[in-house]
């Protein structure tokens, strides 16, 4: 019996593999972002949520951080997705809306 090594992903055959635009830690890079998410962590997961046409209720879930690496081929997994919010969850919310933020900005989103 094989185990399963990576997961499958939808629309990203031959896409170009992305990053992250910053780290996971990176909160000084946009202290908006990380006062909001220290202070109001649902208000800016609903921002993210919107960012990303989804239900408010999403914005801070494993799920919709996988979707968001998917969408734009971020190597990773469930997994460490699950792990990033479940032990750093205010940086991993402010690093997605971050990302959400950089990629307006360079008409990627």
């Amino acid at each position: 019996m094989n185990p399963i090594v990576s997961q499958p992903s939808f629309g990203t055959a031959g896409a170009m593999v992305s990053q992250w635009q910053t780290g996971v830690f990176d909160c000084c890079d946009n202290l908006g972002v990380c006062l909001c998410g220290i202070f109001c962590p649902l208000c800016l997961s609903c921002q993210i949520a919107s960012d990303m046409n989804e239900c408010c209720l999403c914005g801070a879930s494993v799920a919709m951080r996988t979707m968001y690496r998917t969408r734009y081929n971020i190597p990773g997994s469930i997994c460490g997705d699950c792990m990033m919010l479940g032990c750093f969850p205010l940086c991993s919310l402010c690093q997605l809306k971050r990302d959400i933020e950089r990629r307006k900005a360079m008409n990627a989103l």
